[in-house]
């Protein structure tokens, strides 16, 4: 695997930013990082978290996801990100349809419904719990003001390793009741759980590369300091990899004239290709292997 290490290490050197990733190959298990260990904001990639940590509250009998949330007009003020904020206020989701618009548009006033019914303290606990031990939440939803330059501790924080681990998790869940319930889950959540992120909408770094088809269980993230994206990814119905890709200190405007967060784009874009290649390849020898 060390010739597609090293692209994807190619890759990040030809950035001006600060680049960390970390991708477990799902053939055989092994796995590789760059700054796997370095504190990233996490933007929206939160999100994931919250959600396994919501599903372990219902798994408890301390939430519901058929309760009925109000969405009233303070819950969409300094909203920045998603489509709930442009409608009238007055009508009634339940929590599990926050829970998909949070994850699906990453709209925020749904995130913040959910938060208002998980304190952080539960969310920490949780990370702690899932040994995602460089997590930490911060925020309900960020303020809408931050400088790009803000300091790590005004935001909820990640390393690409624990986003990994988190992924990682959640799949294994589906198959191995041990692990679901070091999540707090059981395996049909951990199997809606993926299936809800691959409804995901906004498919701009490691789904923009990728053949249109392609079943990506993800969550990115749009920061003031970078951009990032973390999900496994599928190829012949089974899963092949896992990447979570996290950038800081993006430029709003690279040296030739293009937007910062087009080059993470194609940054991110880029390297989930080089492992959809690879391993794809790897792949399709194994199955020949075992057709003769």
């Amino acid at each position: 695997m060390e010739p597609l290490w090293k692209k994807l290490n190619d890759i990040c050197d030809a950035q001006p930013y600060v680049t960390g990733w970390y991708v477990k190959n799902l053939l055989d298990g092994s796995e590789h990082e760059r700054e796997g260990e370095r504190i990233f904001p996490t933007a929206s990639t939160r999100k994931t978290s919250i959600l396994m940590a919501v599903l372990g509250e219902v798994n408890a009998g301390r939430l519901h996801l058929d309760e009925p949330i109000v969405y009233e007009e303070r819950l969409r003020t300094g909203v920045v990100s998603g489509t709930f904020k442009f409608l009238q206020p007055g009508f009634t989701i339940t929590l599990k349809d926050a829970l998909v618009q949070m994850m699906v548009i990453s709209d925020n006033v749904c995130t913040a419904m959910v938060m208002e019914r998980i304190s952080i303290d539960t969310l920490n606990a949780f990370c702690r719990r899932a040994g995602l031990n460089g997590t930490v939440h911060r925020t309900s939803v960020p303020r809408p003001d931050l400088p790009p330059d803000h300091d790590l501790l005004e935001v909820t924080t990640t390393t690409p390793r624990d986003q990994g681990r988190l992924y990682d998790l959640i799949l294994r869940g589906i198959t191995e009741p041990a692990v679901a319930l070091l999540l707090g889950c059981t395996a049909e959540q951990c199997r809606w759980a993926v299936e809800v992120m691959s409804w995901q909408k906004l498919r701009t770094k490691i789904a923009q590369r990728l053949p249109e088809d392609t079943f990506v269980a993800h969550k990115g993230g749009t920061g003031k300091r970078g951009r990032m994206d973390c999900g496994i990814v599928y190829r012949r119905g089974q899963p092949l990899f896992i990447m979570a890709a996290y950038t800081d200190g993006v430029p709003r405007t690279m040296p030739d004239g293009m937007p910062g967060f087009f080059s993470v784009f194609n940054c991110i874009g880029s390297m989930s290709r080089e492992c959809w290649d690879s391993l794809g390849s790897r792949q399709d020898e194994m199955l020949r292997n075992v057709a003769t």
